[in-house]
């Protein structure tokens, strides 16, 4: 057969292109991103009512639960048992630690390690058993927050199939800059479509098990505008009052729509006064601290957590053993701010208490101190000038004494924070006109708690 030029010209291109063809399939291909909204669902039908109960902030008491050292199995079922003796401390608001599947990639068995942001983990129970849960504590007059990783996922959470969710070196995923947190990849809150799929999960559990907030977790470290948009979103919901605590310090966490964040200074002064230094700087950092919040917004106040239970000590070692930890709490919980308990310190836990394992709190140890704390958390539930008076201090070197004043009535906080006994003068409202009790001694780490009416 014959070919004409133009043929042979026509020819040899589709050779040509032929060639080029079949390399290009040897080539590594750049893969898009599959579409990211399958992550960014519908808000689920609602679970339950509406909890119609939630205090206000100024009254709340807060209740820290390590979900694996509430009970020898370590599940959900196991804190609902035990939501009468939470009840019975005064409390209104119970934080359950982060509840979802935990990683397994560079894994050190964290909680704060979420390796999917919708599901309960097996380890804890089940849908239903939080469910369960959220219904039995709002019978009881109780909330319940959950405890929400906002910073960073596991390593094999399916949000890893989108790189540009996650924070990258040189097109490499990290972990939080300036952590040693192996465990974890740090989240870009440049991406807007990240943020919608944390916003719908969020929604998610509000909706599908009726809880009524959150703790956030890091919350220092995720961009202002992001719990401005997160926080708008969520008050939507229909017959929500929600609860909201930033772990952290920032400011502009209150501007954003959280009501509380931590009183992490105060934390501070309080160890290092147990430590020796004027008790008068427990105030000086309350009103520092409290220049900082605006009006209607709090200060958590604790005298331990998980973190401090688990790397520091317990509040028996930091604050010199039961009465010192009784004393310290007292302080915590009176001077201004939302008091919390972080569940074991109530029965005096002496070991650190972990929460990359498991270990069972005693809930039979030291029933005399939990009576105590019962007795405290009573005092400061019936008074009002515990949660809303003004704060006037009264201390001395070696006594941390202030009172609290509302328009109806004053009480007295008298806390001797050294081993050793100590005097005090009480103020004048307080004194017995017979003269037979102005001026007081306190035995090491004794507290008295006064009210008067006005």
């Amino acid at each position: 057969m014959r070919f004409s030029l133009l043929q042979k010209t026509a020819i040899f291109f589709l050779i040509i292109a032929l060639i080029w063809s079949c390399s290009d399939k040897d080539k590594p291909q750049d893969k898009p991103e599959a579409p990211s909204n399958e992550f960014i669902l519908p808000d689920p039908p609602q679970f339950g009512i509406p909890f119609s109960g939630i205090s206000s902030t100024a009254e709340v008491v807060m209740y820290e639960v390590n979900i694996r050292a509430f009970s020898n199995a370590g599940k959900l079922p196991g804190v609902t048992e035990r939501l009468d003796h939470i009840r019975s401390l005064g409390v209104n608001v119970i934080w359950l630690m982060p509840i979802h599947p935990i990683g397994q990639i560079n894994s050190v068995n964290s909680p704060y390690s979420v390796r999917n942001y919708r599901e309960v983990s097996p380890e804890f129970g089940t849908l239903d058993d939080l469910r369960n849960l959220t219904e039995q504590a709002h019978q009881r007059g109780m909330a319940v927050i959950l405890d929400w990783v906002a910073n960073h996922t596991s390593w094999d959470n399916p949000w890893m199939k989108y790189p540009s969710w996650y924070t990258r070196v040189n097109g490499v995923v990290i972990h939080p800059e300036g952590t040693n947190w192996q465990d974890v990849a740090d989240l870009d809150y440049s991406s807007a479509e990240m943020r919608k799929a944390m916003i719908s999960a969020l929604k998610y559990w509000i909706l599908a098990a009726n809880v009524d907030g959150f703790r956030c977790d890091a919350a220092d470290w995720v961009p202002y505008d992001f719990w401005r948009q997160a926080i708008d979103s969520l008050q939507t919901l229909k017959d929500r009052n929600l609860i909201l605590l930033a772990e952290g310090g920032r400011s502009d966490h209150f501007n954003a729509g959280f009501q509380m964040n931590y009183a992490w200074d105060f934390y501070g002064r309080l160890k290092a006064v147990w430590n020796g230094q004027d008790a008068k700087g427990l105030y000086t950092t309350h009103v520092s601290e409290q220049s900082k919040v605006p009006a209607g917004k709090f200060k958590l106040r604790f005298t331990t957590n998980h973190d401090e239970s688990a790397w520091d000590a317990t509040p028996i070692t930091i604050f010199k053993g039961q009465q010192g930890a009784l004393a310290a709490s007292v302080v915590a919980t009176f001077m201004g701010g939302v008091p919390m308990i972080y569940g074991s310190q109530e029965v005096g836990r002496v070991n650190t208490l972990p929460f990359f394992s498991n270990s069972p709190i005693n809930w039979e140890a030291n029933a005399d101190m939990l009576q105590e704390y019962k007795n405290i958390m009573t005092f400061y539930t019936a008074s009002e000038a515990s949660k809303t008076g003004t704060t006037t201090d009264h201390s001395t070197t070696d006594i941390c004494a202030f009172t609290r004043t509302s328009t109806s009535e004053e009480i007295l906080i008298v806390v001797n924070i050294r081993n050793r006994e100590s005097a005090f003068e009480l103020p004048t409202a307080f004194q017995n006109k017979s003269g037979n009790f102005n001026s007081i001694v306190l035995s090491p780490y004794e507290y008295m708690l006064l009210m008067r009416n006005l």
